[in-house]
């Protein structure tokens, strides 16, 4: 399945260079991947696609919206972070930040954000962009921060869907969130592991297991893993939550709006107006 990403407006800084492509297209297979194995595809999956995947999606990506997946839901009204007015002087991390839309939204709210992402690749797309926050490159499961550095953690699409140990990150978010922190993170609807990834009526029909959590991955010709995604089903991702020190406070499963009438990989209004694609997790540290 494709990384959807985030949503927003049209980029209106300079456009981003585009390097080559890989020649030969990985095989797509179903099989076990461990946290060293998916750390390093990834990283380097997104390294060589950013500038791709900016491009492509630039338009719905925007610069400096905070969207929290393809249905469109931003942040200004869902307010899962909290009211815009209470961000103001905040110490927010945005973990698999990409190329820092939410970062530059939370800035204009008068936050002060961290943009961390994997990839190197994709925090030159956020340097393109521009921005006062700081960036850091690292990997969600070892977090370069001392314990107590934030009020809030963020993250749409970002990071969780591509680990093999989930626990292991959300722990490190815990312990950098100060007490009565709050994180909140998108991640694709579990129920979607079950359909084909396709936008049109044959992605309607249930082709798989929805308990069968053997990871996603695309590798070479080698056999090595060069992009790697993971599925939890819906319980296994509330107790990952509770069991990682947090308290679940809401579900949220964004509704297709009218409006939206893009299509983002799998993400569609055909598919978006009868099962649901994004699943929202709002917690807090005790």
């Amino acid at each position: 399945m494709p990384p959807p990403g985030p949503a927003g407006r049209k980029s209106t800084t300079r456009e981003p260079i585009i390097q080559e492509s890989e020649a030969s297209e990985p095989e797509a297979t179903r099989r076990d991947a461990d946290v060293t194995e998916s750390s390093r595809a990834n990283r380097g999956w997104w390294d060589r696609n950013a500038d791709e995947y900016q491009v492509e999606h630039g338009t719905f990506l925007g610069d400096d919206r905070f969207v929290w997946g393809p249905e469109g839901l931003d942040e200004v009204e869902a307010e899962l972070l909290g009211p815009p007015e209470g961000l103001k002087g905040r110490d927010v991390l945005e973990i698999g930040a990409g190329a820092a839309q939410c970062s530059r939204w939370l800035t204009a709210q008068g936050a002060r954000p961290v943009a961390l992402d994997i990839s190197h690749r994709q925090l030159q797309h956020a340097l393109r962009i521009g921005g006062s926050f700081p960036l850091v490159c690292a990997d969600a499961g070892a977090l370069p921060f001392a314990d107590g550095s934030f009020d809030l953690a963020c993250s749409a699409y970002g990071a969780l869907p591509f680990v093999a140990d989930p626990r292991q990150v959300l722990r490190e978010v815990r312990r950098v969130l100060r007490p009565g922190g709050r994180l909140v993170f998108s991640v694709t609807h579990p129920i979607r592991w079950a359909f084909p990834d396709e936008p049109g009526p044959e992605g309607l029909s249930v082709s798989g297991s929805y308990f069968d959590r053997t990871p996603y991955v695309e590798q070479d010709d080698e056999g090595r893993a060069v992009y790697v995604e993971h599925h939890r089903t819906l319980g296994d991702r509330v107790r990952d939550v509770v069991a990682s020190g947090f308290r679940l406070v809401d579900l949220v499963e964004p509704e297709w709006p009218v409006w939206n009438t893009s299509e983002w990989g799998g993400w569609s209004p055909l598919r978006g107006n009868l099962i649901p694609g994004t699943a929202i997790f709002v917690c807090e540290r005790d």
